[in-house]
């Protein structure tokens, strides 16, 4: 039975629902899995020199060891230098926009990169990795018994990076348009727009309350600067709903023209190892009405198509571990 640490800080959303799902993939694969939960001591001895040296004179003393606590160590997000001696193989599945300076003084001591998209795979190729491109998965948020309405939904959490500054300003300009759903965090991290056809949601919703919010409207709006994984964009296509996406990378990979709607966009910057794009406003206009324009069964069958793709990912999402886990000889 192959021994799994896997390393993570949970904030309440993406990180938590990342270590959820690695932790069922691993155990579906009949590993043992421990969970090894970072702290705010080891949050801030991460960037630090001291954690660095310290890391590499713990790996050189386990260079003739043969007992070690784990076969192998998945770090997620970030590489967590005071975990790197307790396994025989070291793995971290970043994200490329939160891996900073810290992690890429730390990146020649482990032995393998996972990447969730192609866009953080040519990324760390770049850098001259040993990458897996494995991919990632999400929790299915389908409920049949909910009827779909032709309105439109945007999950802004506690985000920054979803665009959604300029989307409300862009709904507020067009009365016209259907009620947009934001649900979003009390402390809004982007400016409110007033407008009768946005209604916000800051309070407290139950996984329940949330899941029938995704699944009562048929569009969502996912409009990303960029994403590691982004847990709402597969959200959205499983529960079939009409998804419009910024057409950049990795967005593009994850919502296809097959599957959902594109936005154009244009690059405004990088972010670490990300780059970051802004939609086009005048594109969404014109999508929006494209939308607007669509039969039903039109969007039964893009929602079909999304839905489609969802489930294989999820299907295979554990066989890709297995295989990345076989070439990082953990199995």
């Amino acid at each position: 039975m192959t021994r799994i640490n896997v390393v993570a800080f949970e904030n309440g959303v993406g990180n938590s629902r990342d270590l959820t799902l690695i932790h069922a993939a691993l155990e579906a694969l009949g590993c043992q899995v421990t969970v090894t939960r970072v702290g705010a001591r080891e949050r801030r001895w991460r960037r630090s020199w001291f954690s660095y040296a310290q890391a590499r004179l713990r790996l050189r003393s386990r260079r003739n060891r043969h007992d070690f606590e784990f076969d192998c160590t998945l770090m997620m997000e970030h590489i967590w230098p005071q975990q790197l001696h307790r396994a025989r193989t070291n793995i971290v599945m970043p994200n490329p926009e939160w891996f900073d300076r810290g992690d890429r003084r730390l990146l020649a001591l482990v032995d393998r990169v996972w990447a969730k998209t192609s866009h953080s795979l040519s990324a760390f190729n770049a850098l001259g990795c040993h990458t897996t491109l494995t991919g990632f998965d999400s929790e299915d948020r389908f409920d049949a018994t909910v009827p779909r309405e032709p309105t439109f939904f945007h999950l802004a959490g506690k985000s920054r990076m979803k665009g959604t500054g300029r989307l409300l300003a862009l709904w507020a300009r067009h009365p016209e348009w259907p009620s947009l759903t934001v649900v979003h965090s009390r402390r809004a991290a982007f400016p409110i727009a007033a407008a009768p056809n946005i209604v916000y949601r800051s309070e407290f919703l139950t996984d329940e309350a949330l899941r029938q919010l995704q699944n009562a409207h048929a569009y969502h709006l996912c409009l990303s600067e960029t994403e590691g994984w982004g847990h709402y964009l597969p959200e959205a296509e499983s529960v079939g709903a009409i998804v419009i996406a910024t057409d950049a990378e990795p967005m593009n990979e994850l919502v296809t023209s097959g599957r959902g709607l594109l936005i154009r966009s244009a690059s405004h910057g990088r972010q670490h190892l990300a780059d970051l794009y802004a939609f086009d406003e005048a594109d969404l206009v014109r999508v929006v009405g494209k939308a607007l324009r669509m039969t039903g069964e039109q969007r039964s069958a893009l929602g079909a198509a999304a839905r489609a793709w969802f489930l294989e990912n999820k299907r295979t999402f554990p066989k890709r571990i297995a295989l990345a886990l076989a070439d990082a000889g953990g199995s």
